[in-house]
């Protein structure tokens, strides 16, 4: 196991996606849609802080529950980029190469989680 959070690559990886979320959202199209735009980044923050949070948690149990909370943000960031993508805030490309990060963080925690629950 990593000696800190910062060294997992699903932190990283989280950590790029989160970058990748707020670049979107600074896009005018989301100026007027405050409540999508601030639900996008919040679930994206979400997804690296409970990674971090579960990790410097005491015991498994703990940080495998705070994988499972980072995966649930995964699929809201994935869900999120569709309704933006609906009201023409994103075009399909990019929604569709930002769902598959946000899939692959994913996979990653499903894997994480476990790995850490079979210890």
């Amino acid at each position: 196991m990593a000696a800190r959070f910062e060294d997992l690559l699903v932190w990283q990886k989280a950590r790029e996606l989160t970058r990748v979320i707020y670049e979107l959202t600074k896009a005018p199209a989301f100026n007027r849609d405050f409540g999508l735009r601030d639900q996008m980044r919040r679930a994206a923050v979400s997804v690296m802080s409970n990674i971090a949070e579960g990790y410097e948690r005491e015991g498994d149990t703990e940080f495998g529950h705070f994988l499972s909370l980072a995966k649930g943000s995964c699929g809201e960031v994935r869900s999120q980029l569709y309704v933006a993508r609906d009201q023409g805030y994103i075009d399909a490309d990019p929604c569709e190469r930002i769902s598959e990060r946000a899939a692959e963080v994913s996979r990653m925690l499903h894997g994480l989680n476990n790995k850490v629950r079979g210890r």
